[in-house]
C-alpha cells in the first residue's frame, strides 16, 4: 500500500527551499504566531506554553514564538515566498492567525504573491478564556486565498465561520493544537491531491488529509512534537 503521508524532521525554511516548483496542491498550516503578551517580558520569554496555558509543563515547548511584529512579518513572508513556488497555479492557501497578527499575515500573504481572498473564523466557543467585563477571547482566524486564480467554481458553498471547541475529537496534543473536526472542515475546499503543512506541529492537518482520502507532506521542527505527529499519523494511515 504506497504511503500516504510524509512528515520531516527538519526546520520549514530551508526544507521548503529544498522542495520542487508546483509540487502540492494546497497549503494548510497554523505557524508559530509570535503574540500572546501585551508586555516586553512576555514576548521575549523563553517559554511559549507559558503565554498560551495555565499549566506550561503540560506540552512539549516549541521556539519561534519571540518575535517582534516586524520580525514576524519578514520571517513569515519569507516561507510564504518559498511555499509559493513549491504550490501548483489555483492552489488554496489557508493560514492560521490571531487578533494580534491578522494585519501582519494578511499583508505577508499578499507579499509573498498570494491572492488574499478573505477571513474564516474559528469559534472556539464560549469555554475559553472567561474575563469578567470583556469580551470573551474565543475566537482565532484563518487567513485563505489562492496562488492566481481559485482552483475550481464547483462544490458546496461553506460556511465563513466554523464552531468547534479546542478538545473536539479528542484531547490536545500541542500547546497550540487545532482540533481534527475543524481541520477537516478547512480542508473540504481543497482539490484532491497533496496538502502541504511546513509547521505540522502534532500532525493534526495530517490526520484530516488523509482521513479525506488525500495525500499529506508536512515538516515539524521540535523532536517532541515531530514524533506525536508520525505516531498518530501512522495510527490513522
Amino acid at each position: 500500500m504506497p504511503m500516504k503521508w510524509q512528515l520531516h524532521n527538519v526546520d520549514a525554511i530551508p526544507w521548503l527551499i529544498d522542495q520542487s516548483s508546483d509540487d502540492y496542491d494546497a497549503l494548510v498550516t497554523d505557524p508559530p504566531y509570535s503574540s500572546g503578551g501585551l508586555h516586553a517580558g512576555a514576548r521575549t520569554s523563553d517559554s511559549a506554553n507559558a503565554k498560551y496555558i495555565n499549566d506550561p509543563g503540560k506540552y512539549p515547548e516549541f521556539t519561534g514564538e519571540n518575535r517582534d511584529q516586524f520580525s514576524h512579518m519578514q520571517w513569515s513572508t519569507l516561507w510564504l515566498t518559498h511555499a509559493h513556488r513549491v504550490l501548483r497555479a489555483g492552489a488554496p492557501v489557508m493560514v492560521f492567525t490571531d487578533w494580534r497578527q491578522l494585519p501582519v499575515m494578511t499583508s505577508a500573504l499578499q507579499a509573498a504573491g498570494f491572492t488574499w481572498r478573505g477571513i474564516v473564523v474559528w469559534d472556539k466557543t464560549e469555554g475559553v478564556r472567561p474575563q469578567k467585563g470583556r469580551f470573551r477571547q474565543q475566537s482565532e482566524f484563518v487567513i485563505w486565498g489562492s496562488k492566481g486564480k481559485w482552483h475550481s467554481s464547483d462544490g458546496p458553498v461553506l460556511p465563513g465561520v466554523f464552531r468547534h471547541s479546542v478538545t473536539a475529537g479528542g484531547p490536545k496534543m500541542h500547546t497550540t493544537g487545532k482540533p481534527v473536526p475543524l481541520m477537516s472542515d478547512l480542508i473540504k475546499a481543497c482539490p484532491s491531491g497533496t496538502i502541504l503543512d511546513p509547521f505540522a506541529g502534532s500532525g493534526s492537518t495530517g490526520l484530516a488529509a488523509i482521513r479525506s482520502g488525500r495525500f499529506f507532506v508536512g515538516c515539524e521542527r521540535e523532536e517532541a512534537y515531530f514524533n506525536i505527529a508520525c505516531e498518530r499519523l501512522s495510527n490513522t494511515a
